[in-house]
């Protein structure tokens, strides 16, 4: 339910939730980047084929890759301008759609889950 409302608040980007949880993690990488490993690690959402989602956003200009000076097998992937643009576009559509989701179950709720989690990491 959540993913298909983050999906929805979105789609008027023509940006799936997939596709901006990639391009915040790059924002994160910084001008160092990461390799696809790295990225399939840290993404919310698996996505069994990293690749055909880079080379989709590659292809809309939002991520730039280049081989590793070290192992120039491995593939860096950055954010590019135009991803950093339009991923600021859609941080306020996500927060909105995230607060109005996250205020239904109630404040006491959302902590006794945070508690529930934590214990679980545990």
């Amino acid at each position: 339910m959540l993913y298909e409302r983050l999906n929805t608040a979105l789609k008027p980007l023509d940006l799936t939730f997939t596709q901006y949880n990639v391009l915040r993690i790059l924002r994160g990488a910084g001008a160092a980047g990461v390799t696809c490993s790295q990225l399939a690690e840290r993404m919310i959402v698996r996505d069994p084929d990293v690749t055909r989602l880079l080379d989709r956003l590659e292809k809309r200009g939002y991520v730039e890759r280049r081989r590793s000076e070290q192992d120039r097998r491995v593939l860096i992937v950055t954010i590019s301008a135009a991803g950093l643009e339009h991923l600021h576009a859609a941080d306020g559509p996500i927060v909105k759609a995230m607060t109005s989701t996250m205020e239904k179950p109630g404040k006491e709720r959302l902590l006794e889950l945070i508690d529930v989690l934590e214990t679980i990491r545990q």
